[in-house]
């Protein structure tokens, strides 16, 4: 490092204890996230204000479409990095928070691939932040186990048994309270990324793997050149051969929807794939087009299914562009979770999950998710069928696909429509999901289903916009969304709850903050951009 070097971010008073915190905030670590923050901090900010504008834009035309600038781009013959080994095979990816159970049992699934996640599976505590990456040093060590309160153990199988992980920083809207450079919050993402780069890379280049990641939340191509720029610093900074980066960018964002292939070329260097992140794309649609009227509004989000002809517009033309330009596309999440004591459920569910990963796999999907090891062979079956012994399908060019602009905002198309169990649904879901972030857990299983923060923002975004557009619900002529029947949904399930959890466990929780809360970020009438931005002054941590 160099005499001239910065001073290093500096860790906050406030920050509670957190076990073993100095092995992962070492003075050399803190010196590298004060040379990231100065560098790309600055940049983030002009591109955060970026979106504001792009927003005010959709408001004004309440359309969107490909770049004119980027045609070029789009019309040029490149093509992504190869891919490493460790990534070829991706058939079957499994997503998970980085607590040390988790860990072991998501290293151990027989996925390919563990998304190791500080981002919405994860509350951002510092016990989260930091005890994360403790966990991941300890996998990658060999030295980690769990006992539950139980007694039951859980190790690590053989090496070679392992999945490969790919870490999920936070998107670049988020910023750490606990870490700072000059007085200013360093980035979470930057923290994600930084301490997990400047502990792991050497180490996972010596075990025939690298530093892989999944960027979330983008929303431009620029986001993705300014992260690319993250990894040609930090692979030089510390002598890491440069390429040695695989990032995988989640287009879950209406406007990346328009950028796939530009987002992929500023990549291209470290480029590994796109993904389809489904909850948080419909988040998106409902935030960017929230004023555009009726044609905008969307049914319960159950109804909104990937057959649908938006969405099978967005999932075609990723495909597509990823075979295109040499990269991996991964599908959607299967987030079901296996009921220990209802064998009829179970079976319903798997026959959905086999038939959507059947349709991802015939589409020409090269992998996709799912939440829960049980899904695992579930998933593998649909991807072996077309696959057999090769490790992707790359090769299948999808030239038979023409995706317009127009197409990928077609909401009218959908004939589902709201209803009044689909608003309850979103004021039940949100009210535990958030309690339980405020808690200090991203992931929560709710309904056999394994939820995480986007299932919060398309809840809330819904009943904004249901309420905003005043929706009379299907097969309710008399009921009106409006900000006072929400209040009574919620109300009643605030009962609801306290009458199921119990007094004890009631009192002990965060049900009346989350309440306040799911309220305050679906009825206020500026809408709030992200449900974690006020979420994070509540969580405690």
């Amino acid at each position: 490092m160099s005499a001239s070097a910065p001073s290093p971010a500096v860790v906050s008073e406030a920050a509670p204890p957190v076990a073993r915190a100095q092995e992962v905030l070492t003075p050399q670590a803190l010196a590298f996230l004060g040379e990231l923050h100065r560098r790309f901090a600055p940049r983030r900010a002009e591109l955060l204000e970026l979106r504001h504008r792009r927003r005010a834009e959709i408001a004004r035309t309440a359309t969107l479409d490909f770049l004119p600038e980027t045609a070029h781009i789009r019309d040029g013959d490149w093509q992504v990095a190869p891919s490493p080994a460790a990534l070829e095979d991706r058939r079957v990816e499994i997503t998970g928070p980085t607590d040390r159970k988790m860990t072991i049992n998501a290293l151990n699934s027989g996925a390919r691939i563990w998304l190791a996640d500080f981002e919405d599976a994860s509350a951002p505590t510092w016990e989260n932040v930091i005890g994360g990456q403790v966990n991941l040093i300890d996998a990658y060590e060999r030295r980690i186990d769990f006992t539950s309160p139980e007694g039951k153990a859980y190790a690590l199988k053989d090496a070679a048994e392992l999945a490969t992980v790919v870490a999920r920083p936070r998107g670049w809207h988020l910023a750490e309270r606990h870490l700072t450079v000059d007085g200013e919050q360093v980035p979470g993402g930057l923290v994600d990324f930084g301490l997990y780069f400047f502990h792991n890379a050497q180490r996972l280049i010596d075990l025939g793997k690298g530093p892989y990641f999944y960027l979330p939340k983008t929303e431009s191509h620029l986001e993705a050149r300014l992260w690319n720029e993250v990894f040609v610093f930090a692979q030089d900074h510390l002598g890491i051969p440069q390429g040695t980066v695989r990032a995988t960018v989640l287009i879950e964002t209406i406007t990346a929807a328009y950028e796939m292939e530009e987002i992929l070329y500023e990549l291209r260097e470290h480029a590994s794939g796109l993904n389809a992140g489904r909850w948080d794309y419909l988040f998106s649609i409902v935030k960017n087009f929230r004023d555009g009227g009726e044609r905008f509004v969307l049914p319960d989000r159950n109804a909104v299914t990937m057959t649908a002809p938006f969405m099978r517009a967005y999932t075609e033309l990723l495909v597509r562009t990823c075979h295109k330009r040499g990269a991996h596309a991964i599908g959607g999440m299967a987030a079901f979770i296996p009921s220990r004591r209802d064998a009829a459920v179970n079976e319903l569910a798997f026959q959905k999950v086999k038939a959507d990963k059947d349709r991802e796999a015939g589409d020409g999907f090269d992998g996709s998710w799912v939440a829960h090891p049980d899904l695992v062979p579930i998933a593998r079956a649909s991807f072996d069928a077309v696959l057999g012994e090769r490790p992707n399908q790359k090769d299948r060019l999808r030239e038979d696909v023409r995706v317009t602009a127009a197409e990928l905002i077609d909401i009218a198309s959908l004939k589902a429509r709201p209803t009044y169990e689909g608003l309850r649904n979103a004021v039940q879901v949100g009210i535990r999901y958030i309690e339980a972030w405020l808690r200090g857990s991203g992931a929560v299983a709710i309904f056999n289903l394994m939820e995480d923060a986007a299932t919060a923002e398309i809840s809330r975004s819904q009943i904004w916009q249901w309420t905003n557009a005043g929706v009379v619900f299907e097969g309710e002529p008399e009921v009106k969304a409006t900000p006072e029947l929400v209040r009574q949904v919620a109300a009643d399930e605030l009962v609801a709850i306290r009458t199921e959890v119990g007094e004890d466990a009631f009192a002990a929780g965060k049900w009346t903050e989350a309440h306040e809360l799911l309220l305050r970020t679906a009825l206020d009438a500026e809408y709030v951009e992200f449900l974690t931005l006020p979420a994070y002054e509540q969580l405690a941590g």
